[in-house]
């Protein structure tokens, strides 16, 4: 068999002892035609990993996979089929073992006998060819296909079954874990009813009113305020390395219990032709070895563009197109949730299209599963923004990222709180993903809603430090709709997380409760109230100005003025400081004085907050595509 060119390895060279097992995969890898160099390569690379040859020699390139299987199944005596007819394949659930492990798929045919197809191994081809000299009527019945065409037709002739169980699943299993529901029992009566009082008062006790609500928001700044000034005074360093500094791969020791696991990286992708590129060379920039990668690129079935664009790519064969058949709710999570079965990993990882991860990302992730404690169930890295000094409006997002996820989130980790985790660059402990649930597809903000949802249930979230880059928008359109979807997740969030209060108090405590109250309640409350408390300041002020109030109520009136100067102050130097603190020096000169534009970002916040509460209404479970280009940084 032909292979691509490789440089001659020396086989007397301090070569380690190999295991019979390596030695026999070299001798039978020789049979088909494999060079000497080669398959020296390859051992040493199964021997570092604790694979095998055929796996380093699939996952390396020097192969073509077609050819590779069409050579066992010439040793064997048996037809090559490269493709395989989806249509030929009957659905049950156990087809979803071959997409974790193709080895044997059934075809059936309307004017013949049914054919097996096998994905023979080296390990397995002695037996194999035992068997067939014994039976030698199996040959009749038996071809051999690749493990690429075995899960290609197994993923097509399932796609139906899984898609309906990739939407129904969360909401089955729990029911007041999902937010298929928008208002659940008495939550719309519930709201309806506070809503009515709140205008009503306001009608009949209008001073009252305003007294009352003015205190709640007041009340609402100050508990945010306190919360991540804790954090601004946590903060001890930067967590992510110098982007001027070309990243040092993690060389870690092996695992004293085994080999390296397998690592799955789910990328969902919709009309993203123009950063598939850019995915591709960030993701072949991991320091992981390619035969335990199994990196899934899940894509909407009538998203063309995007697939004829990957196909273009000739991936290697970690690399896994899996095609999402069109079923509603067209969302992120429900990609994901129908992706899930046939994640290969002990851990899995998500990434969108625009990322580029710390090379070292995955290391670090497993290093830090081996030794944290098992209720940890998922790690966060860092988001960094890389076009802070684009405009305005890329250096308030990349603030806010800055502040959050290398200042609130590393805080609210180290007390051992719930984590409202970010929509990327989050690692599972598969077992423990699956075990809650998985991603909500009807949640619009699933990263947020399944940290939450891990942290109620048992499992703890932690930070790691290597980031991920990708550009923020620089559009206000594309913002002020991708922060709609976001707040209108939030609000499903909390919606779904207050069913039974009681019960999740008993679930969190009341530290966490009161956290919780305070990150997602909060935030909502905050964007929506924010034009009333400018108001508020409007009204006390000229209040003041124009005379006329008693000297009880001007010292009222003066006292809430003063609040809500040093609320609204303090709100945006907290803001502010949060996000830059953890900056390194080049990113806050690229900072530079925008950040003035804060009290414009907060509007636009909150005119984004009262969009979500009306798509909330209207269509609660759209996902409103943030566009991406490849990135200049």
């Amino acid at each position: 068999m032909a292979t691509r060119s490789a440089p001659n390895v020396s086989e007397k060279s301090t070569l380690p002892t190999f295991s019979v097992d390596l030695l026999r995969e070299g001798r039978l890898l020789l049979k088909l035609g494999i060079g000497k160099p080669t398959i020296a390569r390859m051992m040493l690379r199964a021997d570092e990993n604790g694979t095998t040859v055929e796996e380093e020699l699939l996952a390396s390139r020097d192969i073509v996979p077609d050819l590779y299987f069409e050579g066992l199944a010439n040793l064997l005596g048996l037809p090559f089929h490269a493709e395989i007819d989806a249509d030929q394949v009957h659905d049950a659930e156990m087809l979803d073992i071959q997409l974790i492990s193709p080895q044997l798929l059934r075809l059936y045919h309307s004017s013949r006998p049914p054919v097996t197809v096998i994905v023979p191994t080296l390990a397995r081809l002695a037996d194999i060819a035992l068997t067939l000299e014994r039976r030698p009527a199996l040959r009749q019945i038996l071809v051999v296909s690749t493990p690429a065409a075995v899960r290609k037709a197994a993923w097509a002739a399932g796609g139906q079954r899984r898609v309906g169980a990739a939407v129904a699943r969360l909401f089955e299993a729990a029911p007041m874990h999902s937010a298929r529901i928008v208002f659940w029992g008495k939550q719309g009566f519930c709201t309806g009813l506070g809503l009515a009082m709140l205008v009503v008062s306001a009608w009949l006790v209008p001073v009252t009113w305003m007294l009352v609500l003015h205190l709640l928001l007041t009340g609402l700044y100050c508990s945010q305020l306190f919360l991540r000034a804790r954090a601004l005074l946590w903060i001890g360093r930067p967590l992510e390395r110098p982007r001027s500094v070309s990243p040092v791969p993690l060389r870690l020791a092996a695992d004293p219990s085994g080999p390296l696991p397998i690592y799955t990286i789910f990328v969902a992708l919709y009309r993203e032709t123009e950063v598939v590129g850019q995915l591709v060379r960030a993701l072949d920039r991991l320091d992981w070895p390619r035969s335990r990668l199994d990196i899934k690129l899940v894509c909407e079935e009538d998203d063309g563009e995007t697939l004829a664009a990957l196909e273009a790519l000739s991936l290697s064969c970690e690399y896994e197109i899996v095609r999402v058949p069109p079923a509603a709710p067209r969302t992120k999570p429900k990609a994901l949730s129908y992706a899930l079965p046939g994640a290969r990993g002990t851990f899995l990882t998500v990434y969108d299209a625009e990322d580029r991860p710390d090379p070292g990302q995955l290391r670090e992730a497993h290093a830090a599963f081996r030794v944290a404690d098992p209720r940890v169930a998922c790690l966060q890295s860092p988001l960094v923004v890389t076009n802070v000094e684009v405009g305005w409006l890329s250096t308030m997002f990349g603030l806010e990222y800055s502040g959050l996820f290398r200042g609130l989130l590393p805080f609210l980790a180290s007390r051992g709180l719930p984590l409202p985790l970010g929509g990327t660059s989050n690692h599972f402990r598969i077992e423990a993903l699956k075990d809650v649930g998985g991603w909500d597809p009807f949640n619009t903000t699933e990263d947020a809603d399944v940290g939450m949802r891990l942290f109620r249930l048992g499992y703890l979230s932690q930070m790691i430090a290597r980031p991920t880059f990708e550009d923020a928008p620089t559009d206000i359109g594309v913002w002020f709709a991708q922060r709609t979807r976001w707040y209108k997740g939030w609000m499903q969030t909390w919606l779904v997380l207050m069913r039974n209060p009681s019960l999740l108090v008993r679930q969190m405590g009341w530290t966490a409760f009161a956290t919780l109250q305070i990150l997602v309640a909060g935030m909502i409350l905050s964007a929506l109230g924010h034009p009333l408390v400018i108001a508020f300041l409007v009204y006390l002020g000229w209040s003041l100005t124009a005379g006329g109030l008693s000297e009880g109520d001007t010292l009222l009136t003066s006292g809430l003025l003063v609040l809500d100067i040093l609320n609204l102050i303090g709100s945006y130097a907290i803001m502010i400081q949060l996000g830059r603190k953890p900056m390194q020096a080049a990113e806050r000169r690229a900072v530079g004085g925008k950040w003035k534009a804060v009290p414009i970002y907060w509007l636009l916040i909150s005119g984004a907050a009262w969009a979500a509460v009306i798509e909330l209404y209207r269509k609660p479970f759209a996902w409103n595509k943030t566009p991406h280009m490849p990135s200049a940084s």
